[in-house]
């Protein structure tokens, strides 16, 4: 009777043994469904940052246009700056110029020139 008592706990014993490795299997496969999924998950990011960093790509390729256009601009506007300087100087110089004669003439014709 004893060994049959035994052999009973032993019997309940390995078939909760057996259940329970039946539930890590089956936690075993839940989690490796879910790392799975995770990792699904994450190449769907990795796959929306990198269309992401194509934009900006982009978007940078066209400002740096937008950049040397800005350049070229400010090179002729430099151009025709220092082209107005001149101008501006030839202008003064010969409005002084008048001007003196004016006051020569002027001077001469009041001093009984």
């Amino acid at each position: 009777m004893a060994t049959e008592a035994v052999e009973e706990r032993l019997t309940m014993v390995e078939h909760k043994v057996a259940e329970n490795a039946r539930g890590m299997d089956g936690l075993r496969d839940a989690l490796v469904e879910g790392f799975k999924a995770v990792d699904r998950r994450f190449e769907a990011v990795d796959r929306r940052f990198e269309a992401i960093d194509r934009r900006f790509e982009a978007v940078d390729r066209r400002f740096d246009a937008i950049d040397r256009r800005f350049q070229a601009m400010d090179l002729r506007l430099d151009a025709i700056n220092q082209t107005m300087d001149r101008r501006f100087l030839w202008l003064t110089g010969t409005l002084m110029a008048t001007m003196l004669a004016v006051l020569g003439i002027v001077a001469a014709a009041l001093l009984g020139g």
